[in-house]
């Protein structure tokens, strides 16, 4: 399980958000990100079983930093009020398609895929897609992937991408800006025994994917 001291931080910070109270418990911070960090240690294990290419992640790099960068925004909150970790091939940083973990109180969520990928790698996508969309099509409309993912996050182009055919039969399938999905997860099931078994199924189901993706990033 979770540690409850992971929802019991982001819960007192959500109502502190400065850097007094925040140093001020700054010992209440670690325990909460060395839980988290074990969780994540412990998930890597878990994917581990069915997609090899996370086993040489440790946690460490999978986690995101609970700083805020503010230099560029009209929210001066310094800290973030979750705790996130993507899995994949060379951590967070990573353009592999991976799993992400997100755990912020009433906003939690299981993820993953190829989110805001560099030009070079979403064109990649949409080129293997081009030439062999039933392939795609066979990943995204199976049941038990849209059992958990019903479709791919965030917003599409509204015309055909720039050297693809806009009469392209399945041109839907190109103009997502982001080969990615995401599900919430209510407070209750991740704070019980039952969100291992929940990270366990829906990260099952979103490998096809990854597997697709990450073919096509190795050979960049």
């Amino acid at each position: 399980m979770l540690n409850k001291s992971v929802f019991d931080f982001l819960l007192e910070l959500r109502e502190n958000n400065n850097r007094d109270w925040f140093h001020a418990n700054k010992k209440m911070y670690e325990t909460a990100k060395k839980d988290f960090q074990l969780f994540v240690e412990l998930s890597i294990e878990q994917i581990k079983t069915f997609d090899p290419s996370v086993s040489g992640s440790n946690a460490k790099d999978c986690l995101f930093r609970i700083f805020r960068d503010v230099r560029f925004s009209e929210d001066k909150r310094p800290y973030k009020t979750n705790f996130g970790a993507f899995i994949a091939q060379n951590g967070r940083k990573s353009r592999y398609g991976g799993y992400y973990i997100h755990i912020e109180p009433e906003q939690c969520f299981l993820g993953g895929g190829c989110y805001m990928p560099a030009s070079n790698v979403l064109k990649a996508i949409r080129n293997e897609i081009f030439h062999h969309p039933e392939e795609f099509k066979e990943i995204i409309e199976n049941a038990e992937f849209k059992k958990h993912f019903p479709e791919l996050y965030g917003e599409k182009l509204k015309t055909a991408p720039k050297g693809f055919p806009k009469d392209f039969e399945h041109i839907d399938l190109l103009n997502y800006k982001h080969y990615a999905v995401s599900k919430m997860i209510d407070d209750q099931t991740v704070n019980s025994d039952q969100f291992v078994k929940e990270i366990d199924n829906s990260f099952k189901a979103l490998y096809p994917l990854n597997r697709f993706l990450n073919e096509i990033v190795q050979d960049l």
